[in-house]
């Protein structure tokens, strides 16, 4: 079986979609059947062609379209064209809802290759919703209603639409979308795991000039710097909860507490402005490359902070519950699911920057012994319930039903 994916969100700095395609080669190296090949077509700087152990990826040239995330637009859909024409793969996956899932979808009629989509991104809510507010309820509406017949016109086109939450696939079906398999994404269970004892995390610390444990509680942020990640309200938590503006109990003596970002995006400047105001309480790191140091800047930490409201499932606060850090944020988006044991009752129940630090100085007053006791009550458990390994098992054996009964239609096509 070879798959092909196809994705325009994919740099040298991007997060979510990147990995789950690299642990997806990753699995099928080892866990695949001995046919099993993947290629994937993205966007890039130069055309280039990267050979790998059962691997090719092809970077098509493509202008920038963001200089801090270092996106790019693929327009050369002929370069596509040729590219699935010579490699015939017995699948397309298109990880975006935009020109590639067009181009897909032609391709995959004319060559008679199934197309799943999978829905990565709620962009309807994210960029939709989000621009529009400013211009009343009726206009938002209307541009919501548009949406939501683009959404089912494009992935009713698809044989299958992968969703990684269950709930977002309740929202697809009622707007009308078929197929719709709900997926969950993974985590890399022997990487993003507990450490053996202090020593790494105290050196960790040490190499980011962070302050030592117990002098100061390490608050960790991993993902783009960007609207739809709901960013301006952690910085505005954080804001009050080195001023005390909010609580009469908190303030940099009583409540020491230092802010590690992992990321880079369009809010740099705001991250900037921040790191002016608090110059020695704010560590910024743009990126994370490697997942070993990821892991050991999430054990770095005591607690991590996601304040994102539109994530479809939430990689990083998987990630951080697998490393035994627990997760703080506000409730009511589709990661809800994703925190276990009672981590959620301390969750914030507004997207205020008021509420954020309130569930954050909830949390971080119990102090480092019982944040790391809370967070290795929850490491085992997700660490077997959401391996990669699981995830894919389903996934490639949803791809194989899917390639089967797209022959069989076409079998039957072909004989009525």
């Amino acid at each position: 079986m070879k798959i092909c994916d196809l994705t325009q969100f994919y740099s040298p700095v991007s997060g979510g979609v990147k990995r789950y395609i690299a642990e997806k080669v990753a699995y099928l190296r080892q866990h695949g059947a001995p046919g099993d090949r993947h290629v994937l077509v993205v966007p890039g700087e130069r055309t280039t062609l990267e050979e790998g152990e059962r691997s090719r990826v092809y970077h098509i040239r493509s202008p920038l379209v963001s200089r801090t995330a270092q996106y790019r637009m693929l327009l050369n859909l002929r370069a596509v064209e040729r590219i699935l024409e010579s490699e015939r793969p017995d699948l397309i996956e298109s990880n975006d809802p935009y020109q590639l899932a067009w181009k897909a979808l032609a391709s995959g009629r004319a060559l008679g290759i199934p197309v799943v989509g999978f829905y990565h991104s709620h962009f309807a809510e994210a960029n939709v919703r989000t621009a529009m507010k400013y211009f009343g309820q009726a206009v938002t509406e209307m541009m919501m209603e548009i949406t939501r017949r683009y959404v089912r016109y494009v992935y009713n086109q698809c044989a299958r639409t992968f969703v990684p939450s269950a709930p977002l696939a309740a929202v697809l079906r009622e707007w009308g979308v078929e197929n719709v398999s709900t997926v969950d994404l993974g985590v890399d269970a022997e990487t993003f795991r507990p450490e053996e004892n202090s020593a790494e995390s105290d050196a960790t610390r040490a190499a980011l000039g962070l302050p030592a444990r117990g002098t100061a509680v390490i608050l960790l942020y991993v993902g783009r710097l960007s609207p739809e990640k709901n960013v301006t309200t952690l910085f505005d938590a954080f804001d009050q909860l080195r001023s005390g503006s909010q609580f009469s109990t908190l303030n940099s003596q009583s409540f020491p507490c230092h802010l590690l970002i992992v990321g880079d995006g369009q809010q740099r400047a705001l991250l900037q402005a921040l790191q002016a105001r608090h110059p020695r309480a704010v560590t910024w790191q743009p990126y994370c490359a490697d997942k070993h140091e990821l892991a050991r800047l999430y054990r770095a930490a005591d607690l991590f902070v996601h304040p994102g409201v539109q994530e479809t499932f939430g990689l990083v606060t998987l990630e951080a519950q697998a490393c035994g850090t627990p997760v703080v944020g506000i409730r009511g988006s589709y990661m809800d699911r994703i925190v276990l044991g009672d981590l959620l009752v301390h969750w914030a129940e507004k997207n205020t920057p008021a509420a954020l630090a309130t569930a954050i100085a909830g949390l971080a007053r119990r102090g480092p012994a019982d944040l790391r006791a809370l967070g290795l009550g929850t490491s085992a458990p997700v660490r077997k319930r959401y391996a990669w390994q699981h995830a894919f098992d389903r996934l490639f054996a949803a791809y194989r039903v899917t390639i089967a009964t797209e022959a069989a239609r076409r079998q039957r096509n072909r004989t009525a």
